[in-house]
């Protein structure tokens, strides 16, 4: 009789404990992560460069995990709406942040965020890296190549412009390191992203971009877009044609778009170890790596601490970027 009592005493003390402390059902639920939908915020409309990526990782996550993961675009201001918002949701693992260099960059420009890239969201893993591309809307920006554009552009100062996914974005601090480096004057046009820049792009409306190779790849081989240089000391392999920055007398013209994976702070570490794990098994596929290689990208396989490093590496080295071009918000 007192050991029946005893038992169902220890038995009520361990289910009282585990409700005061989230132990028990909880620890469990995470455990088997992930049990249900995953919703992962993408803070720029369909059709730009995050976008571009995160839509083939989630079809090969949902297969893989046997679980959806689901995309939840959510435009505006540069990006940092949408970073706001995840850095705001439950830490339960079942919210996931797909951000890119953009996120770096915004701590520099915008002095009131709601959120801290640093402290309320945790860096889980960088999946997908491509340089930078100046693309032209061939009828606005007639010629040959890169030659015929830079006359056009001097001697037109202030005259032709360039779209970017929003002030802040690497599309807008691209477009003014070009400025700086080439002595030129090109008018900035921010949009609410890199799809509704592109649109415009294609449409006429703004006459070029400095867009990350990954939104802007299909346009070009489509003939929609020309591209007219790529950033860095190397041609793409995918765009073996494309001159670089180095051969056309801009050497210090590097900029890589990069896109990451971040969980809101106070995400159980095994739900963001099973997390780092099931995306990098979905961008290892063959799916994964075929659009990654069409689109010029590269994966890292950069995730956790070395992932924390490199997004703080990134916010010191574009806060300097900023500094030296007095960006500002239009």
């Amino acid at each position: 009789m007192t050991d029946n009592f005893n038992r169902r005493d220890v038995l009520r003390a361990a289910v009282a404990g585990a409700a005061v402390f989230g132990t028990g059902t909880a620890a469990y639920a995470q455990s088997t992560w992930p049990n249900k939908p995953v919703t992962m915020i993408v803070p720029f409309p369909a059709g730009g460069g995050t976008d571009a990526f995160a839509r083939p990782m989630a079809a090969q996550f949902t297969r893989i995990a046997g679980k959806s993961l689901v995309i939840d675009n959510r435009g505006g201001a540069g990006g940092t709406l949408g970073a706001g918002i995840a850095a705001k949701a439950v830490p339960d693992g079942y919210t996931l942040f797909m951000g890119a260099v953009h996120h770096t960059i915004a701590p520099s420009m915008y002095p009131k965020l709601d959120y801290n890239l640093e402290t309320d969201l945790i860096p889980l893993i960088l999946v997908a890296s491509v340089p930078q591309v100046l693309v032209v809307n061939p009828k606005n920006i007639p010629g040959a190549g890169f030659k015929e554009f830079m006359a056009q552009v001097k001697a037109n100062p202030g005259k032709l412009n360039y779209g970017s996914a929003g002030g802040g974005t690497s599309h807008h601090l691209a477009g003014e390191l070009f400025k700086q480096q080439s002595n030129t004057f090109i008018t900035h046009i921010p949009y609410r992203g890199a799809g509704p820049a592109l649109n415009d792009l294609i449409a006429g409306q703004v006459d070029m971009m400095f867009d990350g190779l990954g939104s802007s790849a299909a346009h070009i081989k489509g003939g929609r877009i020309k591209a007219l240089m790529v950033s860095g000391p190397k041609r793409n392999p995918a765009f073996p044609d494309v001159p670089c920055a180095a051969e056309l007398g801009m050497p210090e013209y590097n900029v890589t778009t990069w896109y990451g994976v971040w969980a809101p702070k106070g995400t159980p570490a095994d739900a963001q170890a099973r997390a780092i794990e099931e995306i990098r098994k979905a961008v290892s596929t063959d799916e994964a790596k075929a659009v990654w290689a069409n689109q010029g990208a590269e994966f890292s396989n950069v995730s956790g601490p070395q992932f924390d490093t490199f997004v703080k590496g990134e916010i010191r080295k574009w806060a300097g970027v900023v500094k030296a071009s007095g960006a500002k918000l239009d």
